[in-house]
């Protein structure tokens, strides 16, 4: 949907008309408990609604009225920070699961699909978001590729990003995650930025601290949603930032950053999900399930409200959004409580677009670039594609921690079997390939990776941020190359093999990222491979939600790319083996 345009002297003169009852509302809200999020109280008053907006709070009578029955009235959610893409569908279709939630905004980086199909694939995004009520707040990808580490399947440079800056429903620059770029001064990462001088400028800066935050900040970078303690969030709010407070599913520091929140910072920080995959959405939620965890952890129901609505709507600049007051759109979400957040009715300028959790609209989805359905330049594999000959005595190891991005890194005694790398599950590690699938290359590359608990079998994906080349992980070679197999077959998604065959799949045919399906059949199939894990992994986590993010070469501190192991801590390519163990290969991932 696109925005509302800014009232003129005539629209504001009418909204007046009726707050002053010299005209009648086109609806009003009756017998709500109405969340302030001005003064952090509750406040019981109609709504007046005329023109999409509201009018005025207090006592007011309409031919259509909604009686709330004490129901309780916030401003619609607004996620600061979402790649849609995580969801696996297709913009249209993610509407009709985020919005029956309370969503009304996002603010979405399409920096996934940029990767695999360039500035189509964002013409086509922002088309198809425009064919919901959803508010889709695009944000041109900065870093196409993330790094120069990997082999990119689409490049946006500086020409390109600055003509999107005009395209409608673009709000500003999303996520400059090249940090080294920025600071080294990288020409064409400070082209792209000087494009949107005066906009909003969004930033990834995990770990950054001091005079080096200093400095990215300095290219006027004000967001961050990669904080991973509440110390770091308290440091980048005293230097200007809006924070993310980032619950997803590959990624959960929401409960870990609110101790951070309090009177002096509170302001400045947002809820966002950033990744959130589609059997979390059917299962847990959107900020609906933020919110829930905020009030159960302690923090004040008015507080948790202001997170997710008035604080990202100043971030954005949309002076009329994130309030219940007058002249604001009247974009609201009717809850029976402040503790389960579960949206009854959901408004967007003024009109009822879900009810009871379920959408009210109908949409036919804007088909993809035929280049999106045929994104798999990857010719079939065998076994031997994942051989790794013995060149050392020790190996480099990525370790994973599942409900986090950043990786650590150990050097141990390359484990081996006939002159070859193998895995060693007894001891946590697995095989981890990388294989580039966007030109027909044949290139890849071979790691090892401790931490997802996989006891057999195999697992790959061409959800692998951020080139999304095909990822694979396995203790058995002809597992990973039956895996690897299927997914070229069907255009990509995700594919668990164990004695050689594939036991469940989730396919993702557009650009091997989103499906076409609705929303309910693609929250299925991933339901369908979760469990076909329950005997392949140890413990209860989604291997998946981690391995994705193994191939991210802009979040320390060890990755692997198609072209090879990345210390990004060092900014630069690493061998798998080492001659003898080091004190500096040595390091954890926080």
């Amino acid at each position: 949907m696109k925005d509302p345009q800014p009232l003129d002297r005539a629209g504001r003169a009418a909204l007046a008309d009726v707050a002053l009852g010299r005209q009648a509302p086109d609806l009003v809200l009756r017998n709500g408990r109405v969340v302030n999020v001005f003064t952090g109280q509750i406040e019981s008053a109609d709504v007046a609604i005329s023109a999409g907006r509201i009018a005025a709070l207090g006592r007011y009578r309409a031919e259509h009225e909604l009686d709330l029955a004490g129901c309780y009235v916030t401003p619609g959610f607004i996620d600061g920070h979402v790649h849609l893409e995580s969801a696996h569908l297709v913009p249209s279709e993610f509407a009709r699961a985020v919005v029956p939630r309370g969503t009304v905004a996002v603010v979405a980086d399409p920096h996934e699909l940029a990767n695999v199909g360039g500035v189509d694939a964002l013409r086509w995004f922002i088309r198809d978001a425009a064919a919901t009520p959803l508010r889709v707040h695009t944000m041109v990808p900065s870093c196409v590729p993330a790094s120069p580490f990997e082999t990119p399947g689409a490049v946006l440079g500086p020409q390109m990003v600055a003509g999107l800056r005009r395209e409608p429903g673009v709000s500003g620059l999303a996520e400059v995650m090249n940090v080294p770029g920025v600071l080294a001064g990288d020409p064409e990462l400070l082209a792209k930025l000087a494009a949107f001088d005066g906009g909003l400028i969004d930033g990834h800066a995990p770990g950054l601290s001091g005079a080096q935050l200093c400095a990215y900040l300095d290219h006027d970078i004000r967001s961050d949603h990669e904080s991973t303690t509440a110390a770091e969030v308290r440091e980048k709010v005293g230097r200007g930032m809006y924070i993310g407070l980032r619950q997803g599913s590959s990624a959960r520091n929401l409960r870990d950053l609110l101790p951070a929140v309090d009177d002096r910072t509170a302001r400045r920080c947002f809820l966002v999900t950033d990744d959130r995959s589609p059997a979390d959405l059917a299962d847990l939620g959107h900020l609906d399930d933020c919110l829930r965890i905020c009030v159960a952890e302690g923090m004040d129901p008015v507080r948790a409200v202001t997170l997710a609505t008035l604080n990202p709507a100043e971030y954005l600049g949309a002076r009329d959004r994130g309030a219940i007051a007058p002249g604001y759109v009247a974009d609201l979400v009717v809850l029976t409580d402040l503790r389960e957040f579960r949206a009854t009715a959901v408004l967007i300028d003024g009109c009822e677009v879900a009810r009871d959790g379920a959408p009210l609209w109908a949409c036919a989805p804007v088909p993809p670039p035929a280049a999106l359905l045929g994104s798999m330049h990857l010719a079939p594999v065998t076994a031997d594609r994942f051989a790794v000959p013995v060149s050392g005595a020790f190996v480099r190891v990525i370790e994973a921690t599942p409900g986090q991005l950043r990786t650590g890194s150990s050097v141990v005694p390359a484990p081996v079997r006939d002159g070859q790398v193998i895995a060693d599950p007894a001891a946590g590690l697995a095989k981890l390939a990388v294989l580039e699938r966007h030109h027909g290359g044949g290139g890849g590359g071979l790691g090892l990776v401790r931490g997802l608990g996989l006891r057999r079998g195999a697992l790959a994906s061409t959800m692998a941020h951020d080139a999304h080349h095909l990822i694979v992980c396995g203790v058995d070679d002809r597992d990973m190359a039956a895996a690897v197999n299927f997914l070229i077959g069907c255009g990509g998604g995700f594919a668990v093999a164990a004695g050689e065959t594939v036991i469940a799949a989730l396919p993702l045919p557009v650009a091997g990222l989103l499906s076409p399906q609705p929303f309910a059949d693609v929250a299925g199939q991933q339901r369908m491979v979760r469990r076909a894990l329950c005997g392949l992994v140890d413990g209860d986590h989604d291997p998946f939600d981690t391995l994705q993010f193994l191939a991210l070469t802009v979040i320390p501190t060890l990755k692997l790319s198609d072209r090879g192991l990345v210390d990004v801590d060092r900014w630069r390519h690493v061998d798998l083996f080492v001659a003898q163990p080091q004190a500096d290969c040595q390091r954890p991932a926080g």
